[in-house]
């Protein structure tokens, strides 16, 4: 039978993550200006995520502007926003599943195989949707590094890794933790048969008067 205690403790890290990835694909700063320099000016602060842009004045006055068009956004966003949308919908599925399948719960309580195979595919189905959520947030922070780094960037046009990205790879890691432990919960395969038991030798004995 599988582990219920196994199975709670990798739902509640996946639910976790999936909330922290929905977190990380609303929040606006997936990369935030840089102040690497002598020339920078620091009266504000630049911040563009997946969705807008904000400007954070010194005086505390934050403005932000939705991107106008989407087949302007480059393809780095574009790709992101894919990847963060299509974990969060495997992410939710994969919840529903986990439900139907864990111990703790009643549905499929007649049929403990199934039900166990059920826990099972959500699992594999987090931990699809935490490396969904991985390579998205990778991708765009091998970008912003990409750029920080070329010789060619403006000093004054650098960004470096805002909070969504660490916010990202921290659900990511939870989803495919959690996913992991609901596998694990699932028990191997029984082969089905009987033990073998080596054939008693009562009746080879000999008998002594």
């Amino acid at each position: 039978m599988a582990n219920p205690g196994i199975q709670l403790l990798g739902f509640t890290l996946a639910f976790l993550g999936f909330i922290g990835s929905i977190a990380s694909t609303v929040m606006v700063e997936w990369k935030a200006s840089s102040y690497a320099g002598d020339n920078i000016i620091t009266a504000q602060a630049m911040y563009e995520g997946l969705w807008k842009t904000c400007v954070s004045q010194s005086t505390g006055q934050i403005q932000c502007k939705v991107y106008d068009s989407l087949l302007q956004l480059p393809g780095i966003v574009q790709g992101a926003r894919g990847l963060m949308l299509s974990s969060i919908l495997l992410c939710f599925i994969a919840t529903m599943v986990s439900v139907v399948g864990m111990k703790c719960t009643t549905c499929m309580g007649e049929q403990p195989e199934q039900k166990d195979k059920v826990a099972l595919t959500g699992g594999i189905v987090f931990i699809i949707s935490g490396l969904l959520a991985l390579v998205g947030t990778s991708w765009y922070g091998h970008r912003i590094a990409q750029d920080f780094y070329n010789p060619f960037t403006p000093t004054n046009s650098r960004y470096e890794f805002g909070s969504a990205l660490y916010v990202g790879w921290g659900a990511a890691s939870l989803v495919i933790i959690g996913g992991s432990f609901l596998c694990c919960g699932c028990p191997a395969k029984d082969s089905g048969k009987s033990p073998r038991y080596p054939a008693s030798n009562s009746a080879t004995g000999r008998d002594y008067v």
